[in-house]
């Protein structure tokens, strides 16, 4: 079978290596679809701390089920599925409390284990969630990030009712303000400096939208909340200026949740974090119910992800999609990998 490695950053090799079989207790997919995120990216350009090379990438993804070993039920060939990338422990004081995803010694396939970009990958049947028809592969490979859209808004505790600012429209921002309208959340403000990316925020239905580069945070909220404000901040840009345009404009008592990944340490005003008790929460991937919520919310169209894809490339040009992603920068969300 093809598996594409990365040996070195910017460097991908397709190589012909062996079928893996399948075991007791296991299922083997046949990979169709593969979505590129920013980690990934990161991990192309060197700049990704917790990942070695070689490395094989791929973590959110569509597939068919080719096999299914020994023990194995609820599962048959042909069926048409995505999986959660978690490698956990189970016995970590995270693991027996129930937050896996948080799990002491966590690897996520793709980054510090093997990933999907290969013709066939065996994994667990509990980290499997099946789709539906109506779901095609390409959505289902945004499931992942749907996934984790759905599990940040879920830490932000009660949506409904409540005006809610997404900082950064790129895929993950697109999707988190789309879970949000979903949600039940009042008005949903999503801010960005490109306007492409907020242009495909329009196209999926988020109408509340602010260009940083022409428009302050302040100026913004005056005019989309008035003096109603908003409670609810989701970071999902990786930035210390917009984690203080939140902590500067949210209401007192409001929820930062920390989506994005910093790749510097931002400086907080603490002391207004302190004075106005305000709520700083991070959040991490997801848990399998995330995941399971997440292909709910496509199936029944209240998660628009046409707009969000920008372009498809074979597994054969998995370095040209990377360039394709360098030299467009902002124009591009979601770039999909064909098996």
């Amino acid at each position: 079978m093809r598996q594409a490695v990365m040996t070195e950053p910017g460097k991908i090799e397709l190589r012909e290596v062996s079928k893996p079989t399948t075991g007791p207790g296991e299922v083997l997919l046949s990979i169709k679809c593969i979505g590129l995120c920013g980690s990934d990216i990161h991990v192309n350009h060197g700049l990704h701390p917790f990942t070695s090379y070689p490395v094989v990438q791929g973590h959110e993804f569509a597939a068919v089920v080719e096999d299914v070993g020994e023990g194995v039920t609820g599962f048959s060939r042909g069926m048409k599925v995505t999986a959660r990338p978690q490698v956990v422990c189970g016995k970590c004081v995270p693991c027996r409390r129930g937050d896996y995803h948080i799990c002491d010694v966590l690897k996520v396939e793709g980054f510090q284990a093997p990933g999907v970009a290969q013709d066939y990958f065996v994994t667990s049947p509990q980290k499997i969630v099946p789709l539906p028809d109506s779901i095609t592969l390409e959505q289902g490979a945004l499931v992942e990030p749907t996934a984790v859209a759905v599990h940040s808004t879920s830490r932000a505790r009660d949506l409904k009712g409540k005006n809610v600012v997404v900082f950064g429209a790129g895929p993950i921002g697109n999707l988190i303000g789309q879970v949000s309208r979903s949600r039940g959340a009042a008005k949903v403000l999503i801010r960005d400096l490109s306007a492409h990316r907020l242009d495909i925020a329009r196209q999926c239905g988020l109408d509340l939208t602010s260009n940083a580069s022409t428009e302050s945070m302040r100026e913004a909220r005056k005019r989309i909340f008035g003096n109603e404000g908003y409670s609810i901040a989701l970071e999902a840009v990786g930035v210390e200026a917009t984690m203080a345009d939140a902590v500067d404009t949210i209401e007192k008592g409001g929820i930062i949740m920390v989506v994005g990944v910093f790749g510097e340490k931002p400086r907080i005003d603490m002391a207004v974090v302190g004075d106005r008790e305000l709520n700083l929460m991070g959040t991490l991937m997801y848990k399998h119910e995330d995941f399971e919520k997440a292909v709910e919310l496509i199936a029944r169209g209240e998660v628009i992800t046409g707009p969000i894809v920008t372009k498809h490339f074979p597994l054969e040009q998995y370095e040209d999609a990377y360039s394709f992603i360098d030299k467009q920068g902002d124009k591009t969300l979601k770039v999909m990998i064909d098996l």
